[in-house]
């Protein structure tokens, strides 16, 4: 099973990784060097740990990612409503709205989400 849970680091190389794949991997050093002012062996590093955690894989020096954005931020978003709100989705969504307004096409977005996700 591949670890979708990702630090900091792991997640700016990652966005790098799935804007650009495939690329070979000094083309990722220079990206990293220029996107993130990381050195060449800062980025090996965190590619290792990609790599080792299942995300992505580098064969013949081409780097390539093996699960999707969406999925990791899928993971992530769980992660964050189970931890901080006790699993519930209508506390988290209250939280991040906060005393702040929606608009009317933003609340007809959220309704039509909601419609579209309802357990019948």
């Amino acid at each position: 099973m591949k670890e979708l849970t990702l630090s900091e680091s792991e997640f700016k190389i990652m966005d790098i990784i799935w804007d650009n794949a495939p690329l070979g991997s000094g083309e990722l050093v220079k990206l990293c060097e220029s996107k993130l002012a990381w050195k060449k062996s800062t980025t090996y590093t965190m590619l290792h740990k990609v790599v080792d955690k299942g995300l992505v894989k580098n064969e013949d020096s081409v780097v390539m990612f093996l699960v999707e954005r969406r999925d990791v931020q899928d993971a992530e978003i769980n992660r964050l409503v189970e931890r901080n709100f006790g699993g519930s989705l209508s506390a988290f969504v209250s939280a991040f709205l906060g005393n702040g307004k929606l608009s009317r096409k933003d609340a007809d977005e959220l309704i039509g989400l909601i419609n579209k996700h309802l357990e019948d």
